[in-house]
């Protein structure tokens, strides 16, 4: 009741985003700038937080719309001067950890998996199964490089080349992020910038994140025992998906269960 009487001191109120699954452009169910958008507006908006938590696990996906969501973050933070804490429940890898990293402090449990700061391209090669089919394929473009890493034909010098100076800009770019946010946190380890993941015990030793913690005690060590909680998240469709929909969200779920296994994670 106090807090809609203007001069009593109501209790502090932490707004509360949970950043789970993959990252990709229009993810149903998992993180996408544009999903996110209004639901970050919203929280570091109303009510007047004191802080905003990040509660993450993902284990990557799009580069740029993790560079978009936490831009969007910092952009608020600074704009309503409220500190952001990022608490990392399984993952927080790859575009997952560009994610914390907008926040101020990093919290892991001992068991967590942070880093693979690195970029990766996978696909597969079909010309020798075309072959043994007697396949032909027919392509025909206007641009040399239109096809690029096409997967049905032999894969060329140039075009691998092209790709790995694509990876090396995207990485640098994530390098410049971590490096930016985290400081001089970070340790003086070859291995932090290499893609390589570690548990959260040791993320702490190599600066990549701040200590063991969970939600609800860290923050009341540090906004007290009557800190309020304000969770945030997407609105789910009253109707339920059919049809292609369907397959689409499990065509997602299948490449983020893949994303996930590459961290030891079911």
């Amino acid at each position: 009741m106090k807090r809609f009487i203007p001069f009593l001191n109501s209790d502090p109120r932490v707004a509360v985003i949970r950043l789970q699954g993959a990252i990709a452009a229009g993810a149903r169910g998992g993180i996408s700038d544009a999903t996110f958008a209004p639901v970050i507006e919203k929280a570091f908006a109303k009510g007047k937080p004191v802080a905003v938590a990040l509660v993450i696990n993902s284990p990557g996906g799009s580069p740029v719309q993790s560079a978009l969501v936490a831009a969007r973050i910092r952009r608020l933070a600074v704009e309503k001067n409220v500190k952001v804490h990022a608490f990392v429940e399984d993952v927080a890898a790859s575009g997952g950890y560009w994610l914390a990293c907008a926040a101020d402090d990093i919290w892991v449990d001992p068991s967590s998996i942070v880093g693979s700061i690195g970029v990766i391209s996978a696909s597969f090669g079909f010309v020798e199964a075309m072959g043994k089919l007697g396949v032909e394929r027919r392509v025909h473009t206007a641009g040399e490089d239109k096809s690029i890493l096409d997967p049905f034909r032999p894969e060329r010098v140039q075009d691998v080349e092209r790709l790995k100076d694509l990876q090396r800009e995207i990485h640098d770019a994530f390098m410049t992020h971590v490096k930016a946010r985290r400081g001089d946190r970070l340790a003086d380890d070859p291995q932090l910038f290499t893609g390589a993941f570690w548990t959260g015990a040791k993320g702490i030793e190599l600066g990549l994140a701040d200590g063991i913690g969970h939600l609800v005690p860290k923050l009341k060590e540090l906004y007290g025992d009557k800190v309020r909680f304000a969770p945030y998240g997407p609105k789910k469709p009253l109707i339920p998906r059919l049809g292609a929909q369907v397959l689409a969200d499990l065509n997602q779920s299948v490449e983020e269960r893949a994303l996930y296994a590459r961290y030891g994670l079911n």
